[in-house]
């Protein structure tokens, strides 16, 4: 059996014991306090190493205005030690520095999946070369990351976007600086995939080009489709006399409705292909559509006695061993 690790939510707040509201200021001289308290050099506590890690990831989190209002946004929720998974596009709609984290060695799961090497922090932060002002004083690239439905992404066209920087404000208190941008999504577009926006990153300096603000795609969880690169899958129920006479059925796709040829002995889990119907592209994605048999409920005697009928005609055992 494989063991399942269980990722605990820290509330670095309590760690540096400073309020949600605490200035820049306050989280420092919190975590100066602590660390010389913790440190393994001069410390007598039994836990000391621990505690002085666990100082230095809270701070490496909190010092950050872009860290601090990600783990702000979905830190409300939770408490210290509950167990925790990242919720769905936690860091979508926040607009980033291109800069990525600094040495986490010996932080926790819970840091390395929001920030670390496997979250979008630190991608976003390597995927650049022009991150940081050039010798030509060229301002800093951005990123964000945008969500949007498989529809969108299928038909293309324009989109409003509505992003929130984090700053710190004269005072040593977190602000947003909020913005709305008007954006192109190309048709046949992916998730992973990062829309260029020449000059709307960081200003520039001494008259340089402002940098580039990447909008990183996502999509919104949906109902019906699920997306793998450019195919899309779907489920379709149908009933047994579709499935053991044929038909043709009406199926919703992203580009519209079409109608699905089901064979006659159509089994439930069987996936018909769709040439085509996936995302738009040169060659197009496909649809693949799954099979759910769906048996209406024998409700009243006259469907009991369908149902009985059945037994009786087909003799038919489903977990025979002679059965495929």
């Amino acid at each position: 059996m494989i063991a399942v690790t269980v990722m605990q939510f820290k509330d670095y707040y309590q760690i540096l014991g400073v309020g949600r509201d605490a200035a820049r200021d306050d989280i420092k001289r919190a975590y100066r306090k602590l660390a010389r308290k913790y440190h393994p050099d001069v410390s007598s506590e039994p836990d000391a190493e621990a505690r002085f890690k666990e100082l230095g990831e809270a701070y490496e989190v909190l010092r950050d205005p872009e860290k601090r209002a990600a783990y702000d946004q979905f830190g409300q929720n939770w408490q210290a030690g509950q167990d925790f998974r990242p919720p769905p596009d936690w860091d979508a709609g926040f607009e980033f520095h291109g800069a990525g984290a600094g040495s986490t060695a010996g932080f926790s799961e819970f840091f390395e999946t929001l920030f670390g090497g496997a979250g979008p922090f630190a991608g976003a932060g390597r995927a650049h070369r022009a991150s940081r002002p050039d010798v030509r004083g060229r301002g800093e690239d951005h990123h964000a990351k945008i969500v949007i439905s498989v529809e969108d992404a299928c038909r293309g066209g324009p989109r409003s976007v509505q992003l929130q920087m984090p700053e710190v404000d004269a005072d040593g208190h977190m602000v947003f600086k909020r913005r709305k941008l008007n954006v192109t999504i190309p048709r046949g577009i992916v998730a992973g995939q990062q829309l260029r926006l020449p000059r709307q990153g960081g200003p520039g300096m001494g008259g340089g080009a402002n940098g580039d603000l990447f909008l990183e795609i996502e999509f919104e969880p949906h109902a019906q489709y699920r997306v793998e690169g450019r195919d899309i899958h779907s489920r379709l129920k149908i009933t047994p006399w579709e499935a053991a006479l044929g038909a043709r059925v009406p199926v919703k796709t992203p580009g519209g409705q079409v109608n699905l040829t089901v064979p006659a002995g159509a089994q439930s889990g069987q996936k018909l292909r769709l040439k085509g119907r996936g995302m738009p592209a040169k060659p197009a994605g496909d649809l693949y559509v799954e099979l759910r048999i769906v048996t209406p409920p024998a409700a009243d005697e006259a469907g009991r006695r369908l149902y009985r009928l059945m037994a009786e005609h087909f003799g038919y055992d489903p977990r025979s061993e002679s059965v495929a």
